[in-house]
């Protein structure tokens, strides 16, 4: 079924309205560029530095995509022998937690430290941040196969690998297309996070150091058209994940299929 108006022009209506709500303010108002930018501002800055910026953003997005390539293959990877080998993973899922619970700000100097490469450490910071939700969720998706499922199999003596093959994957999918949507948006705040913690200069650096920078020099419009790249790149994460559940989920599962009502 193809999307409805509702669901794709509603919110895009929104978003629009909110613009121009910004917009009416600042002129209304007339607050200095230096404070609010107006939207229009923003965007001829966004056209006027989109060379530089443009180099940025695809730093950030190497990273961001970078990491989360690892976050969801070393997850599900980690989550299968969790669910082969109930010991190893009350053994290390404690250890998966402690990277979670640390913060990534108190963590980023010292890999900073550790790590010679600049764009290595950024990498591994972003992936600490997205690596748990996928784990965690695929984990959880792994236990959730149908008990009377789980009773046939061992009745027709599946071996564990079959088990998890055709039993329990299939079942653990809706929950890893969950933790990446949520690891999706993880990854690009960790990449951001980990830059403005390094405080990286140069050309290969990303759109945290352009902010810092448009910052240092009170460039406000400069700022916000470089955020305005980074929410581009979460919403682009959002929907390009929220289209992948539709495909894999979409003829199958309730998750998809009740949206459609």
């Amino acid at each position: 079924m193809k999307p409805s108006w509702r669901e794709n022009g509603l919110p895009m209506a929104v978003m629009l309205g909110l613009i121009a709500a910004w917009e009416l303010l600042v002129r209304a108002a007339d607050i200095p560029a230096y404070t609010l930018p107006a939207p229009s501002l923003v965007a001829q800055t966004l056209v006027a530095n989109f060379g530089s910026l443009a180099s940025s953003w695809w730093v950030t997005l190497k990273i961001t995509f970078g990491a989360l390539a690892l976050a969801c293959a070393g997850g599900a990877l980690i989550a299968a022998v969790f669910a082969l080998s109930p010991t190893l993973e009350r053994a290390l899922f404690p250890v998966a937690v402690v990277l979670q619970v640390t913060p990534i700000v108190a963590v980023a100097p010292l890999i900073l430290i550790y790590v010679e490469s600049t764009n290595a450490a950024l990498l591994l910071c972003a992936w600490i941040v997205a690596f748990f939700p996928v784990l965690s969720n695929t984990v959880v998706g792994l236990r959730a196969a149908d008990p009377q499922l789980r009773s046939l199999f061992r009745l027709y003596r599946a071996t564990p690998w079959q088990r998890l093959r055709l039993l329990r994957m299939p079942a653990a999918l809706p929950y890893f297309i969950a933790g990446l949507k949520i690891s999706g948006g993880l990854s690009l705040i960790g990449a951001v996070t980990a830059e403005m913690v390094a405080g990286a200069a140069g050309r290969e650096t990303g759109l945290a150091s352009r902010i810092l920078e448009a910052s240092f020099r009170t460039e406000t419009p400069k700022m916000f058209a470089a955020l305005s790249l980074l929410v581009a790149t979460g919403v682009m994460i959002f929907w390009l994940f929220n289209a992948l559940s539709r495909r894999l989920l979409g003829p199958w599962h309730a998750s998809e299929s009740a949206r459609q009502l």
